[in-house]
């Protein structure tokens, strides 16, 4: 605040204000994905939502709940308050929002930052894409304005089909109507805050036209006011232990993302550990006033960063708005129809399904396409808690994949200059001096990445063997001792076949690893150079001189 600039208030009062008419209907939306009544909605966006402004590094980043975290707290939630009592599920939540900053705030202080990375981006898309298809198959019968036992997605899909022709025809031709007006909206005046138009149109629908009166179901009475405070059932902290892990790495990923995205040119990024404790101390201070698990959304922090917010100070202006919808407007709200918000749920919901993103991935690397498509199944088939351990389960094969799969690859000379490049159909032209071959391989060589080096490294050179070998290394910042012993045999059988190996390029790291071993004696200066010009010079010289 001592450095704010008090032209930007009005940009910041503006911002916030638009931001509260989005984020408003949409939190309500995300207490009905979570299975909560919707006033937890309301007050996940009130707490949480000012502590973060006090506490976070984004300017811009708007805390309040997402489409993956609140279905993520709704598998939680039906697994622990399996009856649904609505005030179980109020305190359970609560617990969950509680475990969740404090695992968050541990994870800050010790400074595991870098986790923001660990899943990778096309594991996240199939994940996402996973939880909107469960989230709209979820909402269906709330728009046919039927009742479903929920038991899995498959046949929660099968009962849907069965129990369609029950559909309620008001509810129906309301549920159709919202729909259209949200996807018009957000596609023909994407500027006008949709949700908010929508929430305003359902209640004037069900004041007007008397819609209780005709079997539409309603959200029903809302309490006014600020929630009392109220400690969370410490007793509920081992069932819901490893949901909040879940919770707490996907609320992260997201808010850490979401606020890299909508960094304005001058600002420093977010710091990752410093996020870490501001989400924490956000998911606690909200766990004492009824919030459940929270975190930074990208959909309303592009709202926030687009109507022009400048700091923190928009999301305090959010709050204002949220704390007065709570004291006065809460009896207005207990008369929107369900179908409204399921509809905004649905339009809410439908952008994770990112057809485009597996597109995107398609296009540039087949292999992690079936990554995506791997966590979008475990999500459908498993569940949204299983999907995210099936999320987490892929990014680590992935890495253990990378590390056990380096890329060899042979190096030309362009012809007539001294630059070196892979040998690849787009440059047949590319040239080696008769009798050597030039390997490159990249990454750090361990004991899981030394062996396949070696298989594709013995391929090449079974092609046709050379006289001399050179092992390219520039682009190998560290090797471990399994993998220089893996080095040393090799040159060890290269020389009983009459093949010389030359080490090119090692990092000074790597450099004196070798040189306390007797690779250092065996090739000497003759065979180890600092470049491949070098090395090629030396080899041509040699040439000419036999």
């Amino acid at each position: 605040m001592k450095n704010y600039k008090s032209e930007w208030l009005k940009f910041d009062m503006l911002a916030g204000l638009t931001t509260a008419s989005v984020i408003i209907p949409k939190s309500m939306a995300f207490a009905v994905i979570a299975g909560l009544p919707v006033q937890a909605g309301l007050y996940v966006a009130f707490v949480p939502m000012l502590v973060y402004a006090f506490l976070g590094t984004s300017r811009t980043l708007s805390v309040s709940s997402t489409t993956t975290l609140a279905i993520l707290v709704a598998s939680q939630l039906a697994i622990s308050v399996p009856d649904g009592d609505p005030a179980k599920l109020m305190s359970a939540a609560a617990t969950l929002a509680l475990l969740t900053g404090a695992i968050l705030m541990f994870a800050g202080v010790a400074r595991l930052g870098f986790l923001a990375n660990f899943i990778s981006d096309p594991v996240l898309t199939g994940f996402k894409a996973g939880v909107g298809l469960v989230i709209v198959v979820d909402q269906v019968p709330k728009l046919l304005g039927i009742h479903i036992e929920k038991s899995g997605f498959l046949r929660n899909i099968w009962s849907m089909l069965v129990h369609s022709p029950e559909s309620h025809i008001p509810t129906l031709i309301l549920a159709v109507v919202m729909l259209v007006l949200l996807f018009g909206l957000e596609h023909f005046l994407p500027k006008i805050p949709a949700p908010l138009v929508a929430v305003v149109v359902g209640l004037a629908a069900a004041s007007l036209l008397g819609l209780q009166g005709l079997g539409v179901a309603l959200t029903g009475p809302i309490p006014s006011g600020i929630p009392m405070p109220e400690i969370p059932d410490l007793s509920l902290v081992k069932s819901l232990l490893p949901g909040a892990v879940g919770i707490a790495l996907m609320s992260f990923t997201e808010s850490i993302a979401a606020g890299r995205a909508f960094v304005q040119k001058g600002e420093p990024r977010p710091s990752p550990n410093r996020e870490l404790i501001a989400l924490g101390a956000s998911n606690i201070a909200g766990s004492f006033f009824h919030a459940f698990p929270g975190g930074g959304g990208t959909s309303q922090t592009a709202v926030n960063a687009g109507a022009g917010a400048r700091s923190q100070v928009s999301s305090v202006v959010t709050v204002c708005i949220t704390l007065a919808t709570l004291l006065v407007l809460a009896p207005v709200i207990a008369l929107l129809p369900l179908a409204t918000l399921a509809a905004i749920v649905v339009v809410t919901s439908v952008p994770l399904l990112s057809p485009e993103g597996f597109r995107s991935i398609l296009k540039i690397r087949r292999t992690e396409f079936g990554w995506a498509v791997i966590a979008f199944a475990g999500v459908a088939i498993l569940g949204t808690l299983s999907g995210i351990l099936v999320a987490i389960a892929v990014s680590i094969f992935v890495l253990f994949y990378q590390a056990n799969h380096p890329v060899v690859y042979k190096v030309g000379r362009k012809p007539g200059t001294e630059t070196f490049r892979p040998m690849t159909g787009e440059h047949p032209d590319d040239e080696t001096p008769p009798g050597l071959l030039i390997l490159r391989t990249e990454g750090r060589m361990n004991f899981a990445s030394a062996p396949r080096v070696g298989e594709k490294m013995w391929k090449f050179l079974e092609d046709s063997p050379p006289r001399v070998v050179i092992l390219e290394f520039s682009a190998v910042p560290d090797i471990e001792y399994t993998a220089l012993q893996s080095l040393i045999q090799a040159e060890e059988k290269l020389r009983e076949a009459g093949i010389a190996m030359w080490l090119v390029g090692l990092n000074p790291e790597v450099l004196k690893v070798v040189r306390k071993t007797s690779l250092n004696e065996t090739l000497g200066k003759e065979g180890m150079f600092l470049n491949l010009r070098e090395a090629v010079k030396a080899f041509e010289n040699s040439a000419a001189a036999g």
